[in-house]
């Protein structure tokens, strides 16, 4: 996009937000008593893009499901190489574990599942790295990255999160410029995710290994031990939930209906009024 068609739709962007934006988030907006309104096409995910979206969702639930089970055998947590039953505790959460060994103040022991969930844990993770390195060979090579997730140097401002943020609240529709692209809030929590958040999750899963700590030793000692590694895998892992939580409720009140039929189809909806 050329720079006047740019400066043309943060135009048409900031001019749709100061007519149709209520100047308190708390209440809703007026209803506008402009023509009707119908939807139209838009291109916006590659066939590539959405396929390595949706295994990774899958992967994602799959290492969800599995870790808390493999947590609720130990629901305890150290800081260093070691730790075990009878080592200090970091902190431990207040659930009944699935082994009587493993002392957490309940009476009672919660079925184990351990074992099925430990394998299953280890495929979805691998096919999470997998799905993965795919994408980021598609960022690179297509330099999605630099296109439509690195903000431009107008968006890395303060005013431009604030715009974003205030549009958010006041649950406005996002119109064409917003369709066809990211907004500077969500291309700064998708680089965090990508470059950061997932990294950090699978080295830290890795520096659990012991074949991957006698292999690749430096990676363990970089987080200070294999239970170190453990409690910021915890940490890292409740980073991605509250993500995937704050992802959901969002598509949820922007659309979930188009927002579904944009990573399916690959074609995005924009608000027009009809001529």
């Amino acid at each position: 996009m050329g720079c006047n068609q740019e400066i043309y739709h943060r135009w048409q962007v900031d001019n749709w937000r100061s007519t149709n934006c209520s100047p308190n988030p708390c209440y809703a907006s007026p209803v506008s008593p402009s023509p009707s309104l119908q939807l139209q096409g838009l291109p916006r995910h590659t066939l590539l893009l959405r396929v390595t979206h949706w295994i990774t969702v899958i992967a994602f639930l799959a290492l969800l499901v599995t870790g808390i089970e493999i947590l609720i055998s130990h629901p305890r947590f150290y800081w260093g190489e070691v730790g075990n039953s009878r080592t200090p505790v970091l902190f431990k959460i207040p659930i009944p574990s699935s082994r009587s060994t493993v002392p957490t103040g309940y009476g009672y022991v919660l079925p184990d599942q351990n074992g099925w969930s430990r394998y299953l844990h280890f495929e979805a993770a691998w096919l999470l790295v997998l799905t993965g390195f795919v994408y980021l060979l598609y960022g690179l090579f297509t330099r999605h990255f630099r296109s439509n997730l690195f903000p431009p140097p107008a968006d890395r401002t303060w005013r431009a999160f604030r715009s974003v943020i205030a549009n958010h609240l006041c649950l406005a529709w996002p119109d064409e410029a917003d369709s066809r692209s990211y907004n500077a809030l969500q291309r700064i929590t998708y680089l965090l995710v990508v470059f950061i958040l997932f990294p950090l999750v699978i080295l830290t899963g890795l520096a659990m290994s012991s074949g991957w700590n006698a292999a690749v030793p430096w990676v363990v000692n970089s987080f200070k031990g294999r239970q170190s590694a453990r409690t910021l895998h915890f940490f890292v892992s409740i980073s991605l939930v509250l993500f995937l939580l704050v992802h959901v409720a969002m598509i949820a009140l922007t659309g979930f209906a188009s927002r579904m039929r944009e990573m399916i189809l690959g074609r995005a909806t924009a608000r027009q009024e009809r001529t």
